[in-house]
């Protein structure tokens, strides 16, 4: 069993939960530089099992290569976090491609679980109030979106699927959204961004798709290690989600209390097609941050279901949001956020 990204919010969860279910060896593959105390305490928790530490880097081949050795379940949730295209890109797709090619090795892969994110769907052509689920189509115009994360986790995507196609590499492909809990500070960009002091609340009444880290961790080690669901695309969000007003609402009271203006959708869309406007007449000086598509993404009522989840994986949400909210809370209080 190897875990990519064991160091990172999401994928110590993970490792811990493995040891939970009785895995007694997990490979965790992480960069020299990380901080392996979360890893080490979990190993300490666990004296039963053995946590094998594996360092290097996804853009080496070697190192790819003594990742994979006698492995027949990748967990895959390393990835390129930054914000320009040509960054995203090398971190997210070459590096998955590397990590592709060592299977062919002659390991006997059994599993390949790609970790890919809710942000690659396109809610365009949705009704507003629409469902967005695992049917729903994937972005295709991911430039106009600008976003580097967004690009570079549809084309993973792709690249997960071609290679199963060629090397009949069995895979799954899990579409988390907005992951939250203790290690993650702040208000997600579904809430809203503060800008200059001001914070500008886009959201309202618009459900946000939160799915609890230790959640989102059992939902991803379900869907590496149950049999009979190669090819298909899970998407993990919990019970009971918020709106954003009421989870704004929510932090002001639980964490911190500070003003915010609220940016009903027309204008926002409009100030998002001002800002499309003026970047073109740039001609690229001023990068379209800001765009229609994205603004969709906001504030179209969108509904959501985990019920793939549930039904094909039996899954379900073991911290409730009343829970996992307090939970969320105290960390963003104590770490002064």
């Amino acid at each position: 069993m190897l875990v990519t990204g064991a160091n990172g919010f999401i994928g110590s969860r993970v490792v811990r939960t493995l040891l939970s279910y009785g895995f007694k060896r997990v490979r965790c593959f992480v960069r020299p530089s990380s901080n392996l105390t979360s890893l080490n305490k979990i190993s300490d928790s666990y004296n039963n099992a053995e946590i094998e530490m594996i360092k290097g880097n996804l853009l080496s081949a070697e190192d790819c290569g003594r990742a994979t050795k006698d492995v027949s379940v990748i967990l895959h949730l390393a990835a390129g976090i930054e914000k320009t295209f040509p960054g995203s890109f090398l971190n997210s797709v070459v590096t998955t491609r590397n990590l592709l090619n060592s299977t062919l090795q002659g390991a006997n892969i059994k599993r390949f679980l790609n970790v890919s994110s809710f942000a690659v769907y396109s809610n365009w052509n949705i009704p507003r109030g629409g469902l967005l689920d695992e049917t729903c189509e994937v972005e295709n115009h991911l430039v106009e979106r600008f976003e580097p994360y967004t690009l570079a986790k549809a084309r993973q995507d792709e690249i997960v699927v071609e290679y199963s196609k060629k090397h009949k590499i069995p895979y799954v492909i899990v579409r988390p959204g907005v992951v939250y809990g203790p290690g993650k500070r702040g208000l997600t960009g579904r809430v809203g961004i503060d800008t200059f002091g001001i914070f500008l609340h886009l959201g309202g009444s618009n459900r946000i798709p939160l799915t609890y880290v230790d959640n989102c961790a059992e939902a991803m080690v379900l869907a590496g290690i149950t049999k009979d669901v190669d090819g298909e695309v899970f998407n993990i969000v919990d019970d009971d989600l918020p709106t954003s007003r009421r989870f704004l609402k929510m932090y002001k009271k639980n964490v911190r209390n500070f003003s915010s203006i609220f940016i009903p959708y027309r204008l926002f869309y409009f100030l998002s097609y001002l800002w499309e406007r003026h970047s073109k007449w740039s001609e690229g000086q001023l990068p379209p941050a800001f765009n229609r598509r994205k603004s969709a993404i906001f504030s179209k009522g969108n509904r959501y279901s985990n019920e793939k989840l549930k039904n094909l994986l039996g899954w379900k949400p073991r911290v409730p949001f009343s829970e996992a909210s307090k939970r969320y809370f105290q960390y963003c209080r104590k770490t002064g956020v």
